[in-house]
């Protein structure tokens, strides 16, 4: 089981950090990117027909993946890409956010807008993933 990637998206709609971390053995040359616009203009509509309501895109199921989203009070959205059997994607989605106000949000140097650059960040994320993997499930689930 595998988790292929981790996307954290502003409030504003930008990309601030992006980690692939299941890479196939023969790299193909990438002609295709996420539609993450399409992702966000779609919970936007979402919320306006909704009446209020944020609920959003939760989850997208495909034969392949699934794709879970969690959009915090502040507007950050973090998005998992991840194998259909690996189980706790929630509890995960929680831990990176806790990884991320831990890491991020405590930096004096970073702001809410900006990309992510911040290497205990990229440590505290990858040792997750792994534990998540390992386990195939995150321990708090």
């Amino acid at each position: 089981m595998a988790i292929f990637s981790v996307y954290v998206v502003n409030k504003a709609g930008g990309l601030i950090y992006q980690l692939d971390s299941y890479a196939p053995r023969a790299q193909a040359k990438k002609t295709f990117s996420y539609p993450l616009d399409l992702l966000l203009k779609l919970h936007d509509e979402r919320v306006r027909v909704a009446f209020g309501q944020w609920d959003g895109i939760k989850i997208l199921e495909t034969d392949t993946f699934k794709m879970h989203c969690q959009q915090t009070l502040i507007g950050i959205k973090f998005v998992v890409l991840a194998d259909r059997r690996q189980a706790g994607r929630d509890s995960l989605l929680r831990k990176i956010y806790e990884i991320y106000s831990d890491s991020a949000l405590k930096n004096s140097f970073y702001s809410l807008e900006m990309p992510i650059r911040c290497e205990l960040f990229d440590q505290n994320l990858k040792l997750g993933l792994e534990v998540a993997e390992k386990a195939g499930t995150f321990p708090g689930s």
